[in-house]
């Protein structure tokens, strides 16, 4: 859940008139809450990319059945042309004004600001009967504000300040644009992308399901869906084997030891699964013999076996890659179909490497990326490299206490970034503990944004586990560690994927490649020896044997998704012939069977997203 934890407006670019209008209605939606809502209270509401929200504790309960309502009301407050009214006060009376609103979130945000950021003044906006503290900016008056730009979207739980402990508002979300027309348009859109969503398609093509009895955030992979996780992870070791990877495999627990002695442990202890304690009875008494976990991550496991023997510099790089599975107890309000899960299997590797092969080795790492996501027809999304702030009053908590080490390190990633050409940003203050990271960011189709992916080079693990090689000089030396996971996980890139094809995937990629439809039973035996032969050379070719209509066997493999549907008539069987219909093609091709094979075999081979003449 997008949870700021700061006031209005400054989580975004005051970017003109668009975000005044926008944050203007914030003020008229949380007006119109109040009155229908007496005695309701006030969270944050800022503008966002495509609108507004507001986050209210309220004092009766509002559904989506009452957004006619709300909608109607804040057209009544537009109308009334309310100025919008500044006012600054010093920060004793200010606190005073809050304890008047009787708004107790606004007056710990207040006394926040003053205690630890310093202010000595705060700021308010009044518009008709409503006043808010907030810092603005706002429209001259509601007349500025179009009365048909705005709709009122959903309705969600949100923690107040985005922390679990706190209470729960709710939050109210509103798309609001510059015309209705552009307006209209965004909520098009949206809704046809919702016809894209993961958890949707996810049920109705039978890929994953969350099944209570099993767990919260642990999906059930299903037949389909499987065939996506093993297509993925062939796509991935062939890459692998071509850039120089060895496989590993590694078990899903570790002893407690392992992960105090990397730093897991108690840092990261509110994010994995309760402690698992082996108890003997000795002298009567029960006694803890061993305490284990299940693992969040897989690298300390890829540690202990760069370990288990002395290295020389001339193994190196050495390239330990592994399809994980590992365990994040992620709170139950943030769990969301794929997208956040508590078991998830990760396209993982760890590259031990000399200070001097780093850069070539991150250089590699990004290439690696940039033929994924090719091949699955991905480009919309950018790369952030995330870097340590030495001015942190919080530094040494949040990051290794080496600044010569982030400086070098630091200055690796960045050269292996400009010389990739990938496009990224940077976000001071966001590095990793151990070193700076590249996080790949795609959009979501509801518009979004989540990370895929996430890349570190880390320059202090590798010290703290006594983790070192031999190196020309006969001396023993760190390396350095690049942690790395193009395809992200399972969970999280096959919900991308998902939305992205719409749940019609490429031939290479579809849980079923090929569907053999014949007119009428006479011409099933025609179909089993067409898919007997797909299926010799591994082509996932099924037979429809329903006594369905022809029209309705082609409108579940349509509703199915299915790329290629091969209908078998007369004519066909008489001729070795097949009638192909391509998913979302309108037209349909008679040819040969040996013809179709090659096409079909040549876009599984190359990884098309086409099925090549």
């Amino acid at each position: 859940m997008d949870n700021p934890s700061i006031p209005d407006d400054q989580n975004q670019p005051q970017d003109g008139e668009l975000h005044r209008i926008r944050h203007s209605l914030a003020h008229v939606l949380a007006q119109a809450v109040l009155s229908l809502r007496p005695g309701s209270t006030l969270g944050f509401g800022p503008a966002i990319d495509d609108g507004f929200y507001y986050d209210f504790i309220l004092s009766s309960p509002l559904s989506e059945e009452d957004f006619g309502e709300l909608e109607k009301k804040m057209r009544h407050i537009i109308k009334q042309a309310q100025k919008f009214e500044y006012e600054e006060l010093p920060a004793e009376a200010a606190l005073a004004r809050i304890d008047e609103m009787n708004e107790p979130y606004k007056r710990e945000y207040a006394q926040e600001l003053i205690e630890k950021k310093g202010l000595t003044s705060l700021s308010f906006y009044r518009n008709g009967s409503f006043l808010d503290m907030c810092e603005g900016p706002h429209v001259e008056s509601t007349r500025k504000i179009p009365t048909d730009c705005f709709k009122l979207r959903s309705i969600a739980g949100a923690y107040w300040r985005g922390d679990s402990k706190n209470a729960m508002m709710t939050r109210i979300y509103a798309w609001a644009f510059a015309s209705k027309a552009e307006l209209d348009a965004h909520v098009k859109a949206y809704h046809d992308a919702l016809a894209r969503d993961h958890k949707k398609l996810g049920r109705e093509l039978e890929i994953f399901v969350i099944d209570e009895d099993i767990g919260k955030g642990l999906p059930l992979w299903l037949p389909n869906g499987t065939v996506l996780r093993d297509e993925l992870e062939k796509l991935a070791k062939e890459l692998e084997w071509h850039a120089g990877y060895v496989r590993v495999a590694t078990p899903h627990l570790s002893r407690a030891e392992l992960y105090y002695k990397t730093g897991h442990l108690p840092y990261y202890a509110s994010h994995m699964y309760p402690v698992m304690e082996l108890r003997e009875q000795v002298d009567g008494e029960t006694v803890v013999k061993e305490s284990y976990y299940l693992r969040p991550m897989n690298c300390p496991h890829h540690h202990r076996i760069f370990a288990t023997r002395k290295r020389s510099y001339r193994e190196l790089p050495l390239r330990l890659a592994e399809y994980g599975q590992v365990y994040r107890f992620e709170d139950a309000g943030a769990l969301s179909g794929l997208l956040r899960v508590r078991g998830m299997c990760m396209n993982d590797a760890h590259i031990y490497c000399t200070p001097e092969q780093a850069r070539g080795e991150f250089l590699a790492v990004m290439e690696l990326h940039r033929k994924c996501y090719e091949i699955l027809g991905l480009a919309d999304y950018y790369m952030r490299f995330s870097t340590w702030d030495p001015e942190d009053p919080k530094g040494k908590e949040k990051y290794i206490d080496d600044p010569e080490g982030w400086e070098r390190s630091q200055a690796i990633v960045r050269e292996a970034m400009e010389q990739s050409g990938v496009r990224f940003v940077e976000g001071k203050g966001e590095a990793a503990f151990y070193g700076p990271k590249i996080d790949v960011q795609f959009r979501t189709v509801t518009g979004r944004e989540e990370t895929a992916s996430t890349n570190q080079l880390d320059f202090g693990v590798g010290k703290r586990l006594g983790l070192n090689y031999i190196g020309p000089d006969n001396k023993e030396h760190t390396p350095y560690i690049i942690h790395r996971a193009p395809l992200g996980t399972h969970e999280r890139f096959i919900a991308f994927l998902i939305e992205h094809y719409a749940g019609a995937f490429p031939t290479w990629l579809a849980p079923v490649q090929v569907r053999v439809v014949p007119v009428a039973e006479a011409f099933a035996e025609y179909g089993a020896k067409l898919v007997a032969t797909l299926r010799d050379k591994y082509v996932r070719a099924e037979l429809d044997t329903s006594s369905e209509t022809l029209n309705k066997k082609v409108r579940n493999a349509l509703t199915e998704k299915i790329p290629n549907v091969l209908v078998l008539g007369e004519r066909e069987s008489t001729e070795g012939t097949v009638t192909l219909r391509r998913y979302g093609e309108q037209r349909q091709e008679t040819m040969a069977f040996e013809a179709f094979e090659t096409r079909l075999h040549a876009a599984i081979t190359t990884r098309s997203r086409t099925l090549p003449d």
